[in-house]
């Protein structure tokens, strides 16, 4: 070959790779394949902070698509001042929000949860573009808001207090909910659009005002879901009673420590939430948590095999383990213990034919959320592996550009080993032989979290051990169905180290709320109660 055409090929694979460069090092929000997020009233840099208007003077942030690594639009930050600013809104307008009639409440709500449901496909394509889930999670993430919507809705007309006998003659006792006043939202990166949902539709029905800081991580969905609040709001001549205030660890530690922030909702991890907890009850506010989850689900030996390993397959991988529900650890009778582990391996290895960007239907496993989630997850193998474990499948980083990660298996590990009582999220499950139902309980009940959990069984006596009070001791029990996700029409959260909080369905909405007892006198006495006579 001679020179000159070697120096002709070199500087054609340089122009190659300039082109190529220049390709992925533009923004996503300017690539026509991500038209959705213009849809969405998206910009190359967008304000993250709404307060009647749209602001913005902290730091500015790039969000990352964490199956590609590249740029997908930046957000201006949140300061400190501009939350306290964002907090002095809320607890002003909540006063004219909560004198409209509930049911005139609703309606606005009714409103959001419609303008959601026009965009419900772009709104979870950026759901899965930024967070890593894939679309139909994505998608369904929204769905969940748009449902809650119409569960607030109907809670806006019914949502009551009680009439209670009281032991003086012709005096009445009455019991009186009534809105809290500004609620702080602080969310986690994995759910950015869903827990907002969840805390806000149920609060502005019973008539509070809310401030809401999503991960910074997930700024755009967080800018994008305002909007869409907001412009509903606006279109009916009402004030900002949804504000937002995008920002870093000082911007939460404002909203944590405000005493006009009466109610804060925060979902992180156990650790978090307790520092978070502390600070709110030292000025005795009210505190919403929904912390970390190590979720076990139990195969007893009659189970319904089929069902078990569906459920197990999703409930560990799903999200790619990012689930505060995710299944991490297995808990299988030692009669079904080999068959089982050995047909959920075949499913793991086949399930590489499906890793991908989430935005190609196709996809059932996409990425972890960022580098920290992967070395995490690298930092896991290894104290399993000191401690003696076998990797039956997975333990390493994918190849490939982005936080791709192994779905992993772990086995020959006790049951009581430390990195199987700490949750690390990400997509990996101990699997550990029982003996007995008792012993799969023990086992479940032993880590310090409490949030969901599930058992395979067609036995009636078997299922009502796992329920009673002696059963499994997480807020969410589960008999024969996934441990992973919950319908918001029963009250969601978990116990012990899970902090205790309950949001969407059932009567959760009464921790938006503060209690009145009434007692209404409507004779022309004055008796006295237990009867004394005070003369």
């Amino acid at each position: 070959m001679s020179l000159f055409v070697s120096r002709t090929l070199l500087a054609t694979s340089k122009k190659i790779l300039q082109i190529r460069t220049m390709a992925t090092s533009g923004y996503l929000i300017d690539d026509p394949k991500y038209s959705f997020l213009r849809d969405l009233g998206l910009e190359r840099v967008n304000a993250g902070v709404y307060n009647g208007s749209w602001t913005g003077s902290g730091p500015v942030v790039k969000s990352v698509d964490p199956a590609s690594g590249q740029i997908i639009a930046e957000v201006k930050m949140g300061t400190v001042d501009e939350a306290k600013g964002c907090i002095e809104t809320a607890d002003r307008v909540y006063k004219e929000w909560s004198k409209l009639p509930a049911p005139f409440r609703g309606e606005i709500v009714r409103q959001i949860g419609d303008e959601l449901r026009k965009f419900r496909e772009p709104l979870g394509k950026l759901v899965s573009l930024e967070m890593g889930k894939i679309q139909g999670e994505g998608i369904g993430e929204v769905q969940e808001f748009i449902d809650i919507c119409d569960y607030a809705v109907g809670l806006s007309r019914m949502f009551a207090g009680q009439v209670i006998p009281s032991e003086r003659s012709q005096h009445v006792i009455l019991e009186k909910w009534r809105p809290l006043g500004c609620i702080g939202i602080i969310s986690a990166f994995n759910f950015p659009c869903a827990v907002y949902g969840w805390n806000t539709a149920i609060a502005l029905a019973v008539g509070n005002s809310v401030l809401w800081k999503g991960a910074p991580t997930t700024s755009l969905v967080s800018v994008a879901t305002a909007k869409i609040v907001a412009d509903v709001f606006k279109r009916n001549n009402l004030p900002p009673v949804a504000t937002l205030c995008q920002g870093g660890a000082d911007v939460g530690d404002a909203m944590v420590k405000d005493s006009r922030v009466k109610l804060l909702s925060f979902t992180g991890s156990s650790a978090v939430g307790q520092q978070v907890g502390v600070e709110v009850q030292k000025r005795f506010g009210k505190i919403l948590l929904e912390l970390g989850g190590n979720n076990a689900l139990v195969i007893n030996d009659d189970a319904n095999f089929g069902m078990a390993l569906d459920a197990a397959f999703f409930g560990c991988i799903g999200t790619a383990g990012q689930r505060c529900t995710t299944t991490r650890r297995l808990i299988i009778h030692e009669k079904l213990y080999d068959e089982f582990l050995a047909k959920l391996k075949t499913r793991y290895e086949n399930l590489s034919k499906r890793v991908g960007h989430p935005l190609d239907e196709k996809t059932l496993y996409g990425p972890l959320h960022n580098q920290q989630a992967v070395d995490n997850y690298l930092r896991t193998i290894e104290a399993a592996k000191k401690a003696g474990a076998t990797i039956l499948t997975g333990g390493k980083k994918l190849d490939r550009p982005g936080f791709f990660v192994e779905p992993t298996i772990i086995t020959d590990i006790a049951h009581d080993s430390p990195v199987v009582k700490t949750e690390t999220f990400a997509p990996i499950v101990y699997v550990l032989k029982a003996k007995n139902l008792d012993q799969a309980i023990e086992w479940n009940n032993e880590v310090d979290q409490g949030l969901s959990s599930a058992l395979f069984t067609r036995d009636v006596g078997a299922i009502f051990q796992w329920i009673g009070n002696h059963g499994s001791d997480c807020g969410i029990v589960n008999i024969n169905t996934s441990p992973s996700g919950a319908e918001i029409g029963g009250a969601f959260g978990g116990e012990k180290h899970t902090g205790g909080g309950r949001e969407s369905g059932s009567d959760a909405w009464k921790q938006y709320c503060k209690r009145s007892t009434i007692t209404l006198n409507y004779s022309t006495e004055m008796p006295l109660a237990q009867g004394i006579v005070f003369e």
